[in-house]
C-alpha cells in the first residue's frame, strides 16, 4: 500500500521536469516566432504602399503570438517548478486560447485569399494611374520595378506612353538607370525592358511570407497540444497526491 504515494511522487516528478523542459523549449520557440514575424515583415514591408493591411497583418500577429507565447511558457516553467495546480490549469487554458486563435486566423486566410488577391490588383492599377500625379506613387512604383525587376502591373504595355525608366535594366553593367527616351521607346520582347508583370512579382513574395507564416503556425500549433497534454497530466498528478 505503501507504494502508491511513491509511485505518485515519481510520477510528479517525472512530468515536473518534462513540463519544465517543455517550456524552456517553448520559450526559445516564441523567440524564433518573433524573429520569423519579424524578417517577413522586413521582406514584404517594404512593399507596403501596394499593400493592404490585410497582408501586413499576419506577420505582425506572429511577433505579437511569439511574445504572447515567451510569457505563456515562463508561466508554465514558474507552475511546474511551484507545482501549482491552478497555475497549470491556466498555462493550459492559455494554451487552448491560443490554438483557437491560430486555427481561425488560418480559416480566415484561407477563405478571403482571393478576395485579397483581387484587392491587392486593383490597388496597384489605382497607383499606376497617379505615378504623374503623386510623388509617393512614383516613389513607390520606381523602388516596386528597379529591386524586383517587374514593369507595369501585368506587363509592360498597361504604362501606355507614360513607361518609366524603372522598367528597364540599365543599358550597360555598371550603367546609371536608362534614360526615360531609351525606355519610352523600348517595345515587348526589347532585352532592356522587363517583361514580368510587378503584381506576379509582388504575389509571389506574399506567397513565400505565407508558406513562412503557415509551416511556423503548425509547428507552434503541435507544441502546444503537447504542453496542454503535459499540463493536465502534472496537475492531475497534483491534485491526485492531494
Amino acid at each position: 500500500m505503501l507504494e502508491f504515494p511513491k509511485m505518485r511522487t515519481c510520477e510528479l516528478s517525472l512530468i515536473k521536469y518534462l513540463l519544465f523542459g517543455f517550456n524552456l523549449l517553448f520559450a526559445i520557440s516564441g523567440i524564433g516566432i518573433i524573429i520569423a514575424g519579424a524578417l517577413v515583415l522586413s521582406d514584404i514591408g517594404e512593399f507596403r504602399h501596394f499593400m493592404e493591411g490585410r497582408l501586413l497583418a499576419p506577420p505582425v500577429v506572429l511577433i505579437v503570438a511569439g511574445c504572447i507565447v515567451f510569457l505563456v511558457a515562463s508561466l508554465g516553467c514558474y507552475g511546474a517548478i511551484r507545482e501549482s495546480y491552478t497555475m497549470l490549469m491556466g498555462f493550459a487554458a492559455c494554451l487552448l486560447i491560443i490554438f483557437i486563435i491560430e486555427l481561425a486566423v488560418g480559416i480566415a486566410a484561407a477563405v478571403y485569399k482571393n478576395e485579397v488577391h483581387k484587392g491587392l490588383k486593383q490597388l496597384m492599377r489605382n497607383s499606376l494611374d497617379k505615378y504623374l500625379t503623386s510623388d509617393s506613387d512614383k516613389i513607390a512604383w520606381d523602388n516596386l520595378q528597379t529591386k524586383l525587376q517587374c514593369c507595369g502591373v501585368d506587363r509592360s504595355t498597361d504604362w501606355d506612353d507614360n513607361r518609366p525608366p524603372s522598367c528597364c535594366h540599365p543599358t550597360r553593367e555598371g550603367a546609371e538607370d536608362p534614360s526615360p527616351k531609351h525606355c519610352k521607346d523600348a517595345r515587348p520582347g526589347d532585352e532592356s525592358l522587363y517583361s514580368t508583370g510587378c503584381f506576379e512579382m509582388i504575389e509571389m513574395k506574399a506567397e513565400n511570407a505565407s508558406k513562412v507564416l503557415i509551416g511556423v503556425g503548425i509547428g507552434i500549433a503541435f507544441i502546444e497540444l503537447i504542453g496542454i497534454v503535459l499540463a493536465c497530466w502534472m496537475a492531475s498528478a497534483i491534485k491526485k497526491r492531494s
